[in-house]
């Protein structure tokens, strides 16, 4: 059992592990370094408080920091920045304002997330532009709407954080562009479900600008437009949300070896490649449920329930963190968009499968119930195995339905155990052949 455990990063898998070892050992040392102020916090609810649906930014925080030191007896140190790790002594160097200090660790997790991408976009400097993925950020871009009113908003990336943001600022009162150099937003959930989106945010006043890619931003000290490579659309406020990369410096500094994705790379247990140095959360790889190989998907699930594993393990009872499907769900306005697993076939042929799918649109309700909505699923499977790949839906209700999908991937079913899952029936709830089942029955039926 561990004597002193060294946590670097303090939001969800690091604060997960820290909580689980400490409960697990109360007699063991639990440190926590984070060199920012925030610990613990939703990071997916911040376009909600942009929006103004959350009232205010400490809303997100799951558990404060008095709360971890005082109630759960972890020793957290905010503004204490690791800088260096050494693996032959088993130390990690800390920055504060204070100096600087070593600290010995007999067990290590490496928990430092992810940072969003910075394009080198000309003109990213000036003031209001911005990325947003963490709770500063988010306060940053909260307090330049409401003091400035911008009317007019760029948001660069039709991704999760480019969707949410663009419901967000519309609903300040904002004209949003939203531009995206791929064909589709939302390219992760497939076709069918990015042509409903799209459709969507069209309807709700979003203009959408696909295939196009932006070369930077233009003004004096703050925004005046967005550049693209054929004009200049004015522009007030600019949000970029293209992607995050793996925080892997500090780790692949020390030695700590990366995986084939760009993340830490780690065992079933989150072990890298020191026995006692663990990764996990946004800056570490998992192992994906459908194709049994690394995969780097930055999901707060993910984050927690493999931190929460680490704590386990480290205090004498191994635990799996889990493989991952991917599962990942979004709201764009009035809508529900979710996917998990392989959707792509590109990929899936990549991945050593032949791929095969539908798509289907079904009521969410009995049809003679009130309030129902159609609800468009997408099923893909292996041609010859007949083994769910993977899947994604849209629809105005139902979206949470892709779960079912994602438990049917964990269980490793193929698509005839799909379409005879005993799922539950009433009107007001689903038709009698749920969507899901009906769309496994009609992939079933190009499977004979």
């Amino acid at each position: 059992m561990t004597d002193t455990f060294v946590v670097v990063g303090g939001d969800a898998a690091g604060m997960s592990a820290a909580s689980k070892a400490k409960r697990e050992n109360p007699d063991g040392d639990v440190i926590v370094f984070e060199k920012g102020e925030w610990v613990s916090y939703a990071a997916c609810g911040m376009p909600y408080y942009v929006k103004g649906v959350v009232d205010e930014l400490d809303d997100l925080v799951a558990v404060t920091p008095e709360e971890f030191r005082e109630e759960r007896d972890v020793d957290l140190r905010t503004g204490a920045e690791v800088v260096d790790i050494d693996l032959e002594r088993e130390t990690v160097t800390v920055e504060t304002d204070g100096g600087t200090d070593e600290q010995p660790y007999d067990d290590l997790l490496v928990a430092t997330g992810a940072t969003a991408i910075e394009p080198p976009f000309e003109g990213l400097g000036l003031e209001g532009v911005f990325t947003i993925h963490d709770m500063d950020e988010a306060d940053a871009i909260e307090s330049y709407v409401t003091e400035h009113d911008p009317e007019t908003a760029a948001i660069v990336g039709g991704g999760y954080v480019g969707i949410e943001m663009a419901e967000a600022l519309s609903a300040r009162g904002i004209d949003v562009h939203l531009y995206e150099m791929l064909p589709h937003v939302l390219q992760p959930f497939g076709e069918a479900v990015a042509e409903v989106v799209e459709e969507h945010l069209r309807e709700q006043g979003v203009d959408l600008h696909l295939e196009t890619a932006v070369s930077g931003f233009v003004g004096d000290e703050r925004i005046d437009a967005v550049e693209l490579e054929d004009e200049t659309v004015s522009a007030d406020v600019a949000i970029v949300g293209v992607g995050v990369t793996p925080n892997v410096g500090l780790a692949d500094a020390a030695g700590i070896e990366l995986g084939q994705t760009g993340a830490i790379a780690t065992d079933e247990y989150g072990r890298t490649n020191d026995e006692n140095v663990y990764a996990a959360g946004d800056c570490a790889e998992a192992t994906h449920v459908v194709t049994g190989e690394p995969a780097h998907v930055p999901l707060a699930l993910t984050a927690n329930r493999a931190g929460r594993a680490i704590g386990q393990t480290i205090t004498g009872d191994p635990t799996p963190v889990g493989e991952i499907a991917g599962t990942a769900i979004v709201k764009a306005f009035d809508l529900g968009a979710a996917r998990t697993g392989i959707v792509d076939e590109q990929r899936a042929r990549e991945a050593g499968f032949d791929p095969v799918s539908v798509t289907i649109s079904a009521p969410t309700r009995a049809h003679y119930y009130p309030d129902g909505a159609e609800l468009t699923v997408t099923l893909v499977a292996d041609r010859e195995s007949g083994t769910l790949l993977g899947g994604s839906v849209v629809g105005r209700e139902g979206a949470k339905r892709i779960d079912t999908i994602a438990m049917a991937l964990t269980a490793g079913m193929t698509v005839m155990d799909l379409q005879n899952a005993d799922l539950a029936y009433a009107p007001p709830f689903s038709p009698v052949w749920d969507p899901v089942l009906t769309a496994a029955k009609v992939l079933g039926g190009t499977l004979k």
